[in-house]
């Protein structure tokens, strides 16, 4: 029997849940399969996956369409273009009143079916004449003057209402709608679900800090949500021994108070009322007791939403962590509040104030007023306590300052003094989660933590205390403090106190133990750390503490080995500024980190800034610790990298065998640091062409890593990825593709697939599928490395641009001659701007450009570039680099597309015998100037000696001349 069961997918914005219930209901009623994301999607679900499969799944989409619904920061702009994109049948429903111009021009034309206004007899059936389509009546019409019939009474108490003919609840005492409320959309998702997730005595409790925002999003649930209710009742709960009172208030208000009985037993009516009512929804707001609230929670089929600082709920109801805001709603936020501010202005300010929606809020009001965003910035730095205490925002009572302040006051005057240190030590600490562990090993040492440093029990005590009051987050081994209340706190610190603090501060920090900074499986420990170290004022605070100099120096290697050179560059120039000063410019330590800070600038690609600092370091260091100390021999390894970095390879390879042979001679052929310098010069050597001694090189290098550092070391990956992009060099691509596939599976793993190693992997397994034919494989792998580079290192990175180039050769390989012209010229301006007009790379592209004007058949202007790239490669790269007879061999082809046969002869016959002479008969590169030339011999009409050069048989080519992309 075939299935004819519809499968619907209702498409609606967050703030019309209550609409997307009622439909989503009425279609299930009316025997359809309807997927909703609050009935079917689970949290840590992949949202786009859900998405994805649900449009995919689903015979229509039933779209409600209101003012929200088409807001350009939802994700229902995705699901309605991706289901007219696919032709998909999309149901537009409309659930308010919306003018033409709120309505996208695609949609504009299609019909539509309005619910809003209708009584739900007349909506339902709307609604189902729109998905099913209209039928003939079965039978005779009703006389038009006859009355309507009664709605009739509704079944099912938990069944929703239909939004406009509900009506407000008949009891309600909330304040007016926040006409400022966005985001949350998450929030709301699972606010709702986890209320309506029993049939009974349904308690949600929301906590967090102050303003995080919790009454703004209890404020908006029952306003979104009052259609659902009959009773709606807002309590302010924070003095519990008032509950009753409120409670008779609203016995009261349902005609149920006894005037005589007094407040307890009318509070005890009520919720025994309440126990036989549906549709309530009770709003404890504040509440901070809950061993007193517990007496006073109803029960009976309604709901019970409780906000609140204090975590401490457990048994009493379900509770949710609420967290600040996520960057893209801090964003939108700012957006809709301060005008002209811009997405990047945005996030530079959300990122300053921790994305707190109070917090943002009193910067929109200030901002508002006048002050200009680097005004605002540069107090929210060095005035943040006093700027905080200015606030107009109308919904939220106190500005932050004094939110703050209350909550510490309270604090301290309860007594709880270890909790009051440690906040306040804390609060000198970076804003990321704290480890306990670090706490509890750093205890005895602590002078400014008060009590028994011997006492199990202090930091558990202490952390219940804060978490509280809602002065910081506590999770399984970790605590945290909100970056805005560490600030309040720090300016708050009297200066003779500062100084005590600060000491706390290094002793927590010198007693981690981190391990190696190098080896991944230690990284989220030094990721845990680092993002201290590398916080301002803590930085700013510990950068003169000699104990924690070499773990800092660390700090700085882990940053690179991870792939965080931008944060390597920024803790490392923070470090050289103080301790060049402090301890003078040619002090080990000063130098160690200056090799790092040239390191770091090389590495994020400014190759000529790296290259000043790191020939600065080199001198003193040779002055200082002499030719053949390490720290030396490291300064030279890294200069050689950089001038490889620039092009110029000959001094590149004179000083990495150099610093190779001293390495030999003063650390052993084994040492991590020689295999380092030879793994370079073979590197250096691929560059100059010189292939076959590149391979014999990392061959061995790659033996003695496995055996000295293990299979999945990043050293030894390194050297499999060179290893293998040499054999990609030399034409064994089949050999290439399995070592990088090989590698690229293991650094995901080791290094995850951000990494700029896990890239570069992605990158030369793409370029070796793209040079094998595999075009179709290549190219997704391409444009996914490319839209990772432009993320992770910026459009002008010299990775980013040869991502963008390679892709490039696999769109001309493809035939998308106009969109690799585009990007070709793209990258070519920017690798002139960035490397220089003689730069290889800047060679590559040009030479790539000219290929696709080739293909485009602009053959002049493709003979003139190639001419320039020929004459150029020549003289940087020298007469038989492999790419040098590349360019000879691409302008051959030009030529003989112009017709000049002899001089494209002439050239190909020189750049096949140079060819012969240094990659050998074998090697793709030769075999294409080979065929190249028979084939512009026959184009010539000289078919005897093209047969010679083929052996008798000259083969048949898609093209008459063949060219190569690098």
């Amino acid at each position: 029997m075939t299935d004819t069961t519809q499968r619907l997918f209702v498409s609606y914005a967050g703030p019309d849940r209550a609409w997307a219930e009622w439909v989503g209901w009425q279609l299930k009623q009316a025997g359809c399969e309807v997927e909703l994301d609050r009935w079917d999607w689970h949290t840590g679900d992949d949202l786009v996956q859900r998405m994805s499969l649900a449009l995919d799944r689903a015979d229509a989409v039933v779209a409600l369409f209101s003012r929200h619904y088409f807001a350009p920061e939802r994700w229902t702009g995705d699901e309605w273009t991706a289901t007219v994109a696919a032709r998909g049948r999309l149901v537009p429903v409309v659930i308010e009143p919306l003018a033409d111009q709120d309505i996208p021009a695609l949609l504009a034309g299609r019909l539509r079916t309005d619910l809003h206004g209708l009584d739900e007899t007349a909506a339902t059936a709307a609604l189902l004449e729109a998905v099913h389509g209209p039928s003939a009546p079965t039978g005779p019409a009703a006389f038009p003057g006859a009355p309507s019939a009664e709605v009739p009474a509704e079944p099912d108490a938990q069944r929703p209402r239909l939004p406009s003919s509900a009506g407000p609840p008949e009891v309600w005492n909330v304040r007016r709608r926040n006409p400022d409320f966005s985001g949350r959309d998450t929030e709301m998702v699972q606010l709702r679900s986890g209320l309506l997730s029993a049939q009974h005595a349904v308690v949600q409790a929301l906590h967090g800090m102050g303003g995080i925002g919790k009454t703004q999003i209890a404020l908006e649930y029952a306003h979104r949500f009052a259609s659902q209710y009959d009773i709606v009742w807002w309590v302010d709960a924070e003095q519990a021994d008032q509950l009753p009172v409120r409670y008779t208030e609203l016995a009261d208000r349902l005609g149920i108070a006894k005037p005589d009985a007094g407040t307890e037993a009318n509070a005890h009516l009520l919720l025994q009322h309440l126990r036989t009512r549906h549709r309530w929804l009770l709003v404890l707001d504040n509440a901070e007791q809950p061993d007193q609230i517990d007496a006073w929670l109803p029960e009976g089929p309604g709901h019970v939403l409780i906000t609140s600082r204090n975590p401490g709920w457990h048994g009493i109801a379900h509770h949710s962590h609420l967290d600040v805001f996520t960057r893209a709603d801090s964003q939108a936020y700012l957006h809709a509040r301060v005008p002209g501010i811009t997405t990047e202005e945005a996030g530079l300010l959300a990122q300053d104030l921790g994305d707190l929606p109070l917090a943002l809020a009193q910067a929109a009001g200030v901002l508002r007023s006048g002050m200009s965003l680097d005004r605002y910035r540069g107090l929210l730095a060095t005035n943040t306590a006093r700027l905080l205490q200015e606030s107009d925002v109308r919904d939220y009572p106190v500005p932050l300052a004094a939110t703050v302040g209350i909550a510490i006051a309270r604090l301290t005057d309860g007594g709880h003094s270890e909790a009051t240190a440690l906040l306040r030590l804390g609060s000198f600490l970076g804003p990321e989660p704290v480890p306990t562990a670090w706490l509890e090993t750093a205890r005895p040492g602590l002078t400014t933590i008060p009590g028994d440093p011997g006492d199990p029990m202090w930091l558990r005590n202490a952390l219940q205390h804060l978490s509280r009051f809602g002065l910081a987050r506590t999770d399984f081994g970790t605590f945290q403090i909100h970056r805005l209340t560490q600030a309040i706190l720090r300016a708050q610190t009297t200066a003779d106190l500062v100084s005590a603090v600060r000491d706390d501060v290094t002793a927590v920090l010198a007693a981690i133990d981190v391990g190696d900074p190098q080896a991944p499986a230690d990284w989220p420990t030094w990721s845990s750390l680092t993002v201290h170290l590398a916080t301002p004022h803590v930085t700013t605070a510990i950068a003169d503490r000699t104990a924690l100099r070499p773990t800092l120096l660390k700090a700085v290697s882990f940053l690179l080995a991870s792939g965080q050179s931008r944060a390597a560059l920024d803790l490392a120039t923070t470090l050289d500024q103080a301790w060049s000063t402090g301890l003078g410019p040619d002090h080990p330590d000063v130098l160690t980190c200056a090799e790092r800070l040239g390191h770091a600038t090389a590495s994020l690609g400014d190759y000529a800034k790296a290259r000043a600092i790191i020939e600065d370091t080199f001198a003193r260091r040779r002055r200082v610790l002499g030719e053949d100390h390490p720290g030396t021999l490291q300064s030279a390894n890294n200069l050689a990298n950089t001038l490889g970095d620039l092009g110029d390879y000959a001094e590149a390879r004179r000083m990495q065998e150099d610093v190779l042979a001293r390495r030999r001679r003063v650390l052993g052929e084994d040492h991590p640091e020689t295999l380092q310098s030879a793994s370079n010069l073979a590197n250096t050597l691929g560059d100059l062409g010189e292939y076959a001694e590149a391979r014999r090189m990392q061959e061995d290098v790659f033996a003695r890593r496995r055996r000295v550092l293990g299979e999945d070391h990043p050293d030894t990956l390194t050297s499999a990825s060179n290893l293998a992009g040499t054999l990609g060099a030399l034409g064994e691509h089949g050999q290439a593709r399995r070592m990088q596939e090989d590698v690229l599976a293991r650094r995901r793993r080791v290094l995850g697939e951000d990494h700029p190693d896990t890239l570069t992997s992605m990158n030369n397994l793409a370029r070796t599928l793209s040079e094998s034919g595999d075009q179709a494989e290549a190219r997704p792998m391409q444009e996914d490395v490319l839209a990772r580079r432009r993320r992770l290192l910026g459009e002008d990175h010299p990775d980013t641009l040869t991502a963008a180039n390679n892709l490039a050769g696999i769109l001309g390989r493809l035939g998308e001659y106009a969109e690799a012209r585009r990007m070709e010229e793209d990258v070519l301006a920017r690798r002139r701007r960035l490397l220089g007009e003689d730069h290889p790379d800047t060679l590559t592209t040009a030479n790539n450009l000219a290929s696709t004007l080739d293909d485009l058949q602009e053959h002049a202007v493709a003979r003139r570039m190639k001419e320039d790239v020929l004459a150029r490669s020549r003289r940087v790269l020298g007469e038989d680099h492999p790419d040098t007879l590349m360019a000879a061999n691409n302008l051959a082809s030009t030529l003989g597309a112009l017709r000049r046969y002899q001089e494209a002869v002439d050239l190909l016959k020189d750049t096949r015998a140079r060819s012969l002479s240094v990659l050998g008969a074998k090697h793709p590169d030769t075999v294409r100037v080979t065929r190249n030339l028979a084939a512009v011999l026959i184009a010539a009409g000289r078919r005897y000696e093209a047969q010679r050069l083929t052996d008798g048989k000259p083969r048949r080519e898609k093209r008459r001349f063949g060219r190569k992309r690098r």
